[in-house]
């Protein structure tokens, strides 16, 4: 397969996905751009897998697979679609193997057994890999040059999955995972694990905000280190960071309560800062 078809390929998964990401990530110059489409199209896929309702061993094998396609890329032999576009964006911006290897050990902590109260290190350990790992990869495609951008991804990555985290408390259920952590969850006089059970208790406002708070301090830590960057290499960051805290401000603003009924922020808000936050 060409570069040229294999851009093509994750283009169609780019675009397929229907994430506001795509509308982000068109403020890249081409190349950067192309490089952020195909780490997207490799965490799409890798998280489809976790995701999937299919045998554990069937899973296993498939993210084995991606650990060995990750491989076979850094020995300069890349063997699929994904793999083949990544190959120019390695090598031009410094993507480091262990972090997209790191993506693939978050999903295998989703794919093989439900997480279902996690501790507070469990899930930093979760976030780390599933979005800090994803943001240490974009800060390079992004330009940042600076050690602080990535206390960016660390701060941002985590910001961002833990707000992910409470706006899909009810999707999460459905597969039967829960995400919040069980030090919280104790404190807060919750002593069940069950995540339907947990959607229903009484105490789970009292929860949710105080992850909520913890989320908060992260994007405080993101904010603080992005100032110590370049700006206009980090203006994607800049726009998610803005559109996540806007979701979370939404998410609190409904109550945890009414954790049933879906938050968003709407397309002109979108467009208003990718304009404030992405063009100035």
């Amino acid at each position: 397969m060409s570069t040229a078809q294999a851009r093509a390929h994750v283009l169609e998964i780019v675009s397929a996905s229907r994430t506001s990401f795509q509308t982000g990530m068109r403020i890249l110059p081409q190349p950067r751009r192309e490089a952020m489409y195909a780490i997207y199209a490799f965490c799409r896929e890798v998280d489809d897998i976790a995701d999937e309702p299919a045998p554990n061993e069937q899973k296993r094998r498939q993210l084995a697979e991606w650990r060995t396609a990750i491989e076979a890329l850094y020995i300069g032999q890349p063997n699929t679609p994904i793999t083949i576009a990544l190959v120019e964006p390695v090598a031009k911006y410094g993507l480091k193997r262990n972090d997209f290897l790191a993506v693939i050990e978050g999903m295998e902590m989703d794919a093989f057994e439900a997480i279902c109260g996690p501790t507070l290190a469990e899930l930093d350990c979760y976030c780390d890999r599933v979005a800090s790992a994803v943001g240490r990869l974009s800060v390079k495609a992004f330009g940042a040059t600076e050690p602080a951008a990535d206390d960016v991804a660390h701060a941002l990555g985590r910001a961002l999955q833990l707000t992910n985290i409470l706006r899909d408390l009810n999707e999460d259920a459905e597969r039967g995972r829960l995400y919040l952590p069980a030090e919280l969850l104790d404190a807060h006089g919750v002593d069940t694990r069950d995540p339907a059970a947990v959607l229903a208790h009484p105490n789970l406002s009292s929860v949710c905000e105080a992850l909520a708070q913890v989320a908060r301090g992260h994007y405080r830590d993101a904010a603080n280190a992005l100032a110590r960057c370049e700006r206009r290499p980090m203006r994607p960051a800049i726009v998610m960071m803005e559109a996540y805290r806007r979701v979370l401000d939404a998410l609190q603003r409904r109550g945890w309560e009414r954790h049933t009924e879906q938050v968003s922020i709407g397309k002109l808000t979108k467009l208003w800062i990718i304009f404030r936050y992405g063009l100035i």
